[in-house]
């Protein structure tokens, strides 16, 4: 209330204090600036209220004490024209001071929402450097190796961690390109982890980084995408640790695991010793019988010669055969690196099923075999995958030896499922396992059977995942077990 008095009471002043000086120094000067001022003072500091009091109570004045006839209002013959012009400018200046007062205020108001927030800003972002810098002192306390590169690959922090690892310093570092500088060796292409990472904003993987000493050492690398508050990537935060330790590990496992599927493999062979030896024998006493044969018909007072050649014909395919036997034999026995080959799995299981032909006939089992023609070769270690197969059948085989009734059937089957995977399957009609022995079975050391190791799944198992599939049993009907394992197709797996 008093601020409204005191706006509109300034109006009034300020018109009263015009009129008395231009009363005062009419013939000395027009009578309308003074009014035009108290009429901006009025309409700047009370608004535009105060401001149109202003514009009448100067117009009233002007045509009572200054316009003649003098202290009147009559408008008879006064110089209505005069006050109309007046009035008009008079409104427009008191319209344009609160504008501008207004504008004025605006901006005021403005530039201190704008101090406000720029105050507000600096202090978040003194904040955020104070944390930042936290950070890059915790980073730099890490012997993991941390730097941070922007969008273009250009290191931008580089930890005391990296200086340790690389070689390079921190000030020869920053600046740099990182994939450059560490000679990075990727798993993929650059440009499909990237779009990973910007898809998800993470990537992690193995790389091969050169020190400065031109040492290359395996690094497990994680990178997180850092973005802007409006969500534009703009660095890039690597974590690396140094591997090698875990690498040497991991060839002297696969060492270990190498060896024991090699005496697995002999061990097993032991166990078929009979099947081979009669596989042998088998071509040997051939090869006897065709021998015989061939000197009758060379040593008769007519050499029948037609039937000489065929009996030695006879005796070269049946060394053949027998050299088959021993090769395939000593492809088992033989150590050796895993190989990336080619393999037809079809004939896999065909010279396995020859090997245990013999083992199956001891235990009475009638061996059968459902081979898709249209499998498409597999990529691993022809060896490795013979020996798999020879020892699910090998325990199959003695599985059923246990059983007193019913049929005793081996069936080995290939095929392909809906993803082109190829998958082998090995039923038997034995005893069967228990619903809790399914998994424990590929458990190293765990065994069903009285003198077993608990090896031979294990083995298996590695085996068949170091390939790139997987195996597992299910229980067969009416009794016995199904082991089975997959494996993708050549053309899934890079050789």
């Amino acid at each position: 209330m008093l601020r409204t008095l005191w706006r509109y009471g300034l109006a009034v002043l300020t018109v009263a204090v015009a009129l008395v000086i231009t009363k005062s120094l009419e013939r000395y000067t027009d009578i309308t600036p003074l009014f035009y001022a108290a009429i901006v003072v009025s309409a700047w500091f009370g608004g535009m209220g105060p401001g149109l009091i202003a514009v009448v109570l100067a117009a009233l004045s002007i045509d009572y004490y200054l316009v003649p006839p003098l202290y009147t209002l009559g408008l008879g013959p006064k110089p209505i024209s005069f006050l109309v012009v007046f009035g008009v400018l008079a409104v427009l200046t008191s319209w344009m001071s609160t504008k501008r007062r207004e504008a004025e205020e605006g901006l005021r108001q403005a530039r201190d929402e704008l101090d406000i927030r720029v105050q507000e800003r600096t202090k978040e972002l003194l904040h955020a450097n104070e944390v930042l810098r936290e950070r890059a002192n915790l980073l730099d306390l890490t012997h993991d190796t941390v730097f941070v590169r922007d969008m273009n690959d250009v290191i931008t922090f580089w930890n005391r961690g990296a200086e340790e690892r690389y070689g390079w310093s921190r000030e020869e570092a920053n600046g740099q390109v990182s994939h450059r500088i560490v000679q990075t060796t990727f798993p993929t292409p650059l440009s499909e982890i990237t779009a990973e990472l910007t898809q998800t904003g993470r990537w992690e993987g193995e790389l091969l980084h050169t020190r400065r000493d031109g040492t290359v050492v395996p690094v497990a690398s994680r990178w997180a995408l850092q973005r802007d508050e409006e969500g534009n990537p703009v660095a890039v935060l690597e974590t690396n640790n140094d591997i090698t330790e875990r690498k040497r590990a991991e060839e002297a496992l696969q060492r270990v695991q190498s060896e024991l599927a090699h005496v697995s493999r002999v061990m097993t062979l032991g166990e078929l010793t009979a099947s081979i030896a009669h596989e042998v024998n088998q071509p040997l006493a051939a090869i006897v019988t065709n021998s015989n044969a061939c000197l009758r018909w060379l040593g008769g007072a007519t050499p029948n010669l037609a039937e000489a050649r065929q009996a030695v014909e006879r005796i070269i395919k049946d060394g053949y055969r027998a050299s088959e036997v021993i090769s395939r034999v000593r492809s088992l026995v033989k150590k050796a690196p895993p190989r990336n080959d080619l393999v037809d799995l079809n004939k896999v299981i065909v010279e396995v099923l020859a090997l245990a032909q013999n083992e199956a006939r001891r235990n009475r089992v009638f061996m059968k075999r459902e081979l898709a023609s249209d499998l498409p070769p597999v990529i691993g270690d022809r060896v490795q995958l013979q020996q798999v197969i020879l020892n699910l059948i090998m325990n199959g085989l003695e599985a059923m030896a246990k059983v007193n009734e019913g049929a005793r059937e081996l069936t080995v089957s290939s095929s392909k499922d809906e993803s082109d995977n190829l998958i082998v399957a090995v039923r038997d009609s034995g005893v069967g396992l228990d619903q809790a022995d399914l998994e424990r079975v590929f458990d190293a050391f765990f065994t069903t059977k009285p003198d077993g190791m608990g090896m031979g799944l294990a083995i298996c198992r590695t085996i068949i995942e170091s390939h790139g599939g997987r195996l597992w049993a299910t229980a067969n009907s009416p009794s016995g077990a199904v082991f089975q394992f997959t494996l993708p197709a050549a053309s899934k797996r890079a050789v």
